[in-house]
């Protein structure tokens, strides 16, 4: 799935002069539990205010917050999300920055996505990227065996249908965070040792 299909369209914004009590009443009337900051002009960043950001910046210091504006404790420019980014890597984005919500935006502000939406919205549980992506690997590598043994080891095709699998199984690999032993073109170079001379074709393919 992507993020435009579980992202939030009920935006809430709010202007960077308005003050922390206007926010937190933003928030209540909505259930929201972060704000986009409207931008200036066209060329301008959108921003973003969250509960956390009132919590830790202002409550956890007694400041007023009829005086705190919005602009003193948002994060501008924010991290924003492309629509067509899939939902596993928007969830690996916001572990890796800490964030819980983003704006998705192209050429205009579409929307929000948050961890909530991930959880409450995304198909992770029914399938799970992991198991589509094994099933992708498997069919690859059948199909990569296919087509060296009906045109041979030398052709460009046998090599790049290998290319694809070893492709396959890295984004495999980077995903569950682990280190191939042996990646499958090396298990059929094994079986077939004058297959390994396709690794050397198509580096001196994509190089040429």
């Amino acid at each position: 799935m992507k993020a435009s299909e579980i992202l939030t369209q009920n935006i809430t914004t709010i202007g960077t002069s308005a003050t922390v009590v206007e926010a937190v009443s933003a928030m209540k009337a909505t259930g929201v539990g972060a704000l986009i900051v409207d931008r200036r002009h066209p060329g301008d960043a959108y921003g973003i205010v969250t509960r956390s950001d009132i919590v830790s910046k202002v409550v956890a210091f007694g400041r007023d917050p009829h005086r705190v504006r919005v602009y003193q404790i948002m994060t501008k420019p924010c991290i924003v999300v492309n629509p067509d980014l899939s939902v596993e890597y928007v969830a690996r984005l916001f572990v890796h920055t800490g964030i819980q919500v983003a704006p998705v935006i192209r050429g205009e502000l579409l929307g929000t996505i948050s961890m909530r939406d991930i959880l409450e919205k995304s198909d992770f549980i029914e399938t799970p990227s992991e198991l589509e992506l094994d099933r992708q690997i498997q069919e690859a590598i059948a199909h990569a065996r296919t087509i060296c043994a009906e045109v041979g080891h030398p052709p460009r095709e046998c090599a790049a249908a290998w290319q694809v699998v070893e492709e396959l199984q890295a984004d495999a690999a980077h995903q569950q965070a682990t280190v191939l032993e042996k990646t499958a073109f090396e298990e059929y170079c094994e079986e077939y040792p004058e297959a390994a001379e396709l690794a050397n074709l198509y580096k001196n393919w994509c190089s040429g």
